[in-house]
């Protein structure tokens, strides 16, 4: 009972190399690889990092002066109940308010029906000409 390994060819002739590839170490490989990408990969933060202040306020000195911007349903601007014609006029407001020392706070209350693209175009002018204090006023009627 004995095992005929090879083609059949006489015991005394050489074995006739292996053609196929041995895959396992291979395949070992790679799972390492893998293994180790999957722990170097980052785990992703969805948050933005904020400056919070630390401690509690000293109490303010006097009230502050506020400016209220309303953004009126169809993107009409209203300084302080005045209508702003354009752009270049709400501007130069701002920029008077922030070349103030002591800048009055800005309170920003949009409509729930106007569009983003407003609103979002006076935030970027306050913040572009360097106004510091500025907030939205009525969020309670976007819930």
């Amino acid at each position: 009972m004995s095992m005929n390994v090879g083609s059949g060819a006489s015991p005394a002739a050489d074995p006739e190399p292996m053609m196929e590839m041995n895959m396992t170490p291979l395949i070992d490989v790679m799972l390492v690889l893998i293994i180790m990408l999957i722990i170097t990969i980052p785990k992703a933060n969805h948050s933005v990092n904020l400056n919070m202040p630390v401690g509690t306020p000293p109490p303010p000195t006097k009230e502050p002066v506020v400016v209220t911007i309303d953004v009126d349903f169809d993107g009409t601007i209203l300084w302080d109940g005045q209508t702003v014609p354009d752009r270049a006029s709400l501007e130069q407001k701002l920029m008077n308010v922030a070349a103030q020392a002591d800048q009055p706070e800005v309170h920003l209350r949009p409509n729930k029906l106007v569009a983003y693209s407003a609103v979002a175009g006076v935030m970027a002018s306050a913040q572009r000409l360097g106004v510091t204090k500025i907030g939205l006023v009525g969020n309670e009627q976007f819930q």
